[in-house]
């Protein structure tokens, strides 16, 4: 299986010390597929060498969430941390947004304040940072999952270049995650709840889950379902995703695997998955290391390897290598991948893992579309109605 190969920092070893104190069968769950964790523990994290002294000052604005969701946030909030201690620059400060409308004023707080490296997280974000790049032309801005595009449509058009987009290939690690759901599956019948429609990495990690199971079990039953269109709802409320969770499976009973895409809501998600002791999927990051409570019935998670992302955008920036424009993470260059199987690596046969392997092989080639015909990503939509 690909692993990842990037160093994290110690946060992330705080968790998985978390992790390891509920290893021992302290979970109970309702029934059926889950399974104890056992001896199943995370690889041993590494702490990244510095590779001299900076005086940087880089800040961090959250998506609408916070630092400790277990996933999106999280993970850039980690690959800011790492980046700065390769360099030796001092710790950076994150300012954590409560609703899309604070944006502005988060960026421009850093502004004020000096730094000289700014990440902004979140689709949602983009507008905000590309204006804030566009007025404050000597400071440097990354935006994770920001896509930079020419709003003239035809004119000419020069990116703005302090200001440098991570854009991660959902729908391949969405992929590979349909094929092992499509092949574990045992009712054929499989879910992908999402937070909102109207953001395309999430309807990119689902619609890639879609066809990754097709192309094992072209008769699965694939539902994709979103919770909301208020983001604050969508993506940062637990209790909202599980009742999600909870009234979508009494009313799907033969759904055995669910895939949650929806940021902290989907930590609740997942608590539903454990009640009702089916499958679990996570995203964005490794959950079955960041969320130990449902460790027990999560699978695998379809990752974007943000902490890589976001920490090589520190170092190549203090490196003097400047990047502009849309900088693409996909299975050409690690950016995407399933976490380790854990507990339920019996499950995958070699004949599952080739087909895993094959597919990243032709996607990191080219010679594979997860989105077979393109239109069945990203296209904005409130709920498919599958």
């Amino acid at each position: 299986m690909r692993k990842r190969n990037y160093a994290f920092s110690a946060m992330f070893v705080s968790l998985a010390l978390v992790l390891g104190a509920c290893s021992g069968g302290q979970i109970s769950t309702g029934a059926g597929l889950c399974r104890e964790v056992g001896d199943a523990v995370a690889a041993e994290p590494s702490t990244p060498e510095s590779t001299g002294t900076s005086d940087l000052v880089i800040g961090l604005v959250t998506d609408v969430g916070t630092l400790d969701d277990a996933g999106f946030n999280q993970y850039s909030w980690e690959g800011a941390l790492q980046g700065a201690a390769i360099i030796g620059a001092p710790e950076p400060e994150a300012i954590v947004s409560t609703d899309s409308s604070q944006y502005e004023d988060n960026i421009n707080s850093f502004v004020d304040a000096g730094a000289n490296l700014i990440v902004t997280v979140g689709f949602a974000a983009g507008a905000a940072t590309q204006a804030a790049a566009t007025e404050n032309p000597d400071i440097h801005f990354v935006g994770v999952d920001q896509f930079q595009v020419n709003t003239d449509f035809g004119g000419e058009w020069e990116p703005l270049p302090n200001y440098e987009s991570l854009i991660f290939s959902e729908q391949q690690a969405g992929y590979l995650a349909g094929i092992l759901a499509g092949s574990i599956s045992e009712s054929g019948e499989v879910a992908a709840l999402g937070g909102s429609g109207t953001i395309p990495p999430v309807v990119n990690y689902m619609r890639g889950f879609e066809n990754g199971v097709h192309s094992v079990n072209a008769d699965a039953t694939v539902h994709l379902k979103y919770v909301s269109n208020d983001l604050t709802t969508a993506f940062n409320d637990p209790t909202t995703g599980k009742t999600f969770a909870d009234e979508f499976l009494a009313v799907n009973e033969n759904v055995d695997l669910l895939f949650a895409v929806a940021g902290k809501t989907g930590n609740g998600m997942l608590d539903s998955v454990v009640e009702h002791g089916i499958y679990g999927f996570g995203v964005d990051v490794d959950q079955w290391v960041s969320l130990p409570d449902a460790a027990i019935c999560i699978v695998t998670s379809a990752e974007k390897h943000l902490t890589l992302g976001v920490s090589e955008s520190i170092t190549s920036f203090a490196a003097g290598d400047v990047r502009s424009n849309n900088v693409f993470y996909g299975a050409d260059n690690n950016g995407i991948g399933l976490a380790p199987y854990y507990q339920f690596s019996d499950l995958v046969t070699d004949d599952i893992q080739a087909a895993i392997d094959d597919a990243f092989d032709a996607m990191a080639s080219g010679d594979l579309n997860p989105c077979g015909d393109p239109s069945t990503c990203y296209a904005g939509e409130e709920d498919p109605g599958t």
